[in-house]
């Protein structure tokens, strides 16, 4: 009979479970509601044991939400190939898959709360908010964002935030629907400050120029035109 013997893990490894777990346990739950005995079971160790690998609890929760973070701003990488508003389309699904994963987490980080409300998570908030903003105005070939049309890109990430906040309070409006929405969003606030700014007319012209007649901007046109009538 061979009995088996359990692989002791090094320290990183270690840590690296605990931060999963954590996260796990946030995409069911708000990170606040989630005790460090909840994560030490879960990890199948004990308590004074995560106190080995991270100081306090803030710490374990800061890493985790770290992770998550660069899960986050990583959703809004996308190849700088084909129509604007495919290439926004696809980001915005993948946007919605990580707030679908991890609701809880999600909903917590970006309305903030005991544990997510440190000067260290709310920097990475702002990391992930400054890597969609930076993402957006590459794919609209700018060097640097007017004022205009950083008002414009920063008020669309705003909106998506608060978009899926209000979709995760009982995912009311089918998810799919407002991934295009926010596309259709996108190019509406784009619209409304290109009436007010010669430069923003010519970079939404730019925006349209090769946008297919199937494509979500053309979409958007048609849905408007359709109300005049």
């Amino acid at each position: 009979m061979t009995i088996g013997v359990r692989r002791r893990m090094g320290v990183e490894e270690r840590r690296q479970q605990l931060i999963r777990v954590a996260l796990d346990l946030f995409s069911r739950r708000s990170p606040d509601e989630v005790s460090i005995d909840e994560i030490a079971s879960a990890a199948g160790i004990s308590r004074p044991l995560v106190y080995h690998y991270f100081p306090g609890k803030l710490s374990l929760y800061e890493a985790a939400l770290k992770r998550a973070a660069e899960d986050l701003a990583g959703r809004f990488a996308e190849p700088h190939e084909g129509p604007l508003g495919a290439r926004l389309l696809r980001v915005m699904r993948r946007f919605f898959d990580f707030v679908d994963e991890h609701g809880p987490g999600f909903s917590a980080l970006m309305r903030g709360g005991p544990a997510v409300g440190s000067s260290a998570t709310n920097a990475l908030i702002d990391s992930v908010r400054q890597a969609a903003h930076d993402q957006i105005v590459s794919h609209l070939g700018v060097t640097e964002a007017s004022p205009r049309l950083e008002l414009v890109v920063r008020s669309w990430i705003s909106l998506a935030e608060s978009t899926a906040l209000i979709w995760l309070d009982g995912r009311r409006i089918p998810r799919a629907e407002l991934e295009v929405q926010l596309v259709h969003d996108f190019a509406a606030l784009a619209a409304v400050s290109a009436a007010y700014d010669e430069d923003m007319a010519d970079l939404l012209r730019t925006m349209v120029k090769n946008e297919p007649a199937d494509g979500p901007f053309a979409e958007l046109v048609g849905r408007l035109i359709t109300l005049g009538s």
